[in-house]
């Protein structure tokens, strides 16, 4: 879900190069990262995969996706957000969100890598424990920013992609120096495609440098 609109916007961008003959259609279906992931290790038949770097890595050792076909496209980070017009909480340094994170009431965290890995910080700085009755994982598919904006969590963690777009939460910042999460995103040819060239056609489009404005305008950076 985290590459849901620029992925959206970049093929639009290749259409309108000339990227895709009358024969070739481009369409990305956007799900939550381990439901894409079960569903290409199930056989269905897609063409493109993209997914957190080491969840394409996995993919490609079971033989779903082609070897060598790995292309990184963006790095993205998490970003904290509260209800729209809430008290704005001090994530200023790793001491101050731990801080708040204390104080909160409820925090929620999305089902992707991004997730993961706050719950792998929660347990280096010791606070797991005392967090855990009050964390709330998003179901997949379901942002972690309308849990916020609903009032179901207080505060928020998730991709700064999918934070950046949505109403009724202002988004306080990234995470603090020291505390950062960046996932990388890549694809991979799956394979099940019987379309390997146009699929590589339009990878090479997805890491080019004519892609990279798109990608910053989405609140990640280019791979």
């Amino acid at each position: 879900m985290a590459t849901r609109l620029v992925l959206a916007e970049l093929v639009e961008a290749w259409r309108g190069q000339g990227g895709v003959s009358g024969a070739v259609k481009v369409e990305f279906e956007s799900v939550g990262g381990v439901d894409a992931a079960r569903r290409v290790a199930s056989g269905e038949a897609f063409d493109l995969v993209v997914l957190a770097a080491d969840a394409i890595d996995k993919l490609e050792a079971e033989g779903h996706v082609v070897a060598g076909s790995k292309v990184d496209l963006v790095r993205s980070g998490v970003a904290i957000a509260v209800r729209a017009g809430a008290a704005r909480p001090d994530i200023a340094s790793v001491a101050a969100l731990r801080d708040t994170l204390l104080r909160a009431q409820s925090i929620g965290y999305s089902t992707g890598p991004s997730g993961t890995a706050l719950l792998a910080l929660f347990e280096r700085w010791g606070i797991a424990d005392r967090l855990r009755e009050r964390t709330r994982q998003a179901p997949p598919g379901v942002p972690v920013g309308a849990m916020v904006a609903s009032g179901q969590v207080e505060i928020g963690f998730q991709q700064l992609s999918e934070l950046m777009h949505l109403d009724g939460i202002d988004v306080l910042g990234p995470m603090p120096e020291g505390a950062q999460i960046v996932t990388t995103f890549s694809a991979g040819l799956c394979t099940a495609s019987r379309q390997g060239d146009a699929v590589r056609m339009l990878l090479q489009f997805l890491r080019s440098a004519a892609a990279d404005e798109a990608k910053r305008r989405h609140g990640m950076a280019p791979a």
